[in-house]
């Protein structure tokens, strides 16, 4: 017997909500709207189609799955470095050097974590080999503008923290302005 009560509730609890709607005014002025059909002038009203999603029972939403579908697990984010600037040289600065040489400092906060490498740019370009020295020597730079930039890569190359690239402008000698600055001198005389 029980089952048959719980039966007949859920066969119940499952019928489609499709009743008829009448409205009709009471006797005191009130507009009325019921799914009984009342004596006398009440109206049947003509519903739209209820929103329904395609394949769901009853109209009724199903929420989504507590799992996500299987991905590859993504590497862990990089780490928050606060702070990542070439100290040496200054930006837009001018370095002096007739053998095109220059030493590039740079700081990070917090200091280099394990795993960790910087890697100097040049104009774009990787400049010697990734490493945890903050310190890159270099020599033999052209003479003009230059753009430098610092990254901090991880042990599989990729970049996990950049500084915006940073110019200077190497002043070299050469034996052409030598030349050229001794002919100024002897011609004013």
């Amino acid at each position: 017997m029980r089952h048959l009560v719980i039966f007949l509730l859920s066969a119940l609890c499952c019928l489609s909500a499709s009743a008829e709607v009448y409205t009709y005014i009471d006797k005191d002025g009130n507009r009325v709207f019921t799914d009984q059909p009342p004596r006398g002038n009440a109206q049947k009203l003509e519903l739209t189609p209820r929103n329904a999603m395609p394949g769901s029972p009853n109209g009724v939403r199903m929420p989504p799955p507590l799992y996500a579908p299987a991905t590859p697990a993504l590497p862990p984010g990089p780490p928050a470095y606060q702070l990542l600037r070439i100290i040496v040289p200054e930006p837009d600065a001018t370095v002096r050097a007739n053998d095109g040489g220059l030493i590039v400092s740079v700081s990070s906060d917090p200091n280099l974590l394990p795993g960790h490498l910087y890697r100097l740019l040049l104009d774009g370009k990787p400049v010697g080999e990734p490493g945890r020295s903050p310190v890159f020597p270099l020599s033999n730079i052209d003479r003009g503008t230059h753009q430098l930039s610092v990254e901090i890569i991880d042990t599989l190359g990729r970049t996990l923290e950049q500084t915006p690239n940073q110019p200077f402008h190497m002043f070299r000698v050469s034996l052409g302005d030598a030349d050229d600055s001794h002919a100024l001198q002897s011609a004013s005389r």
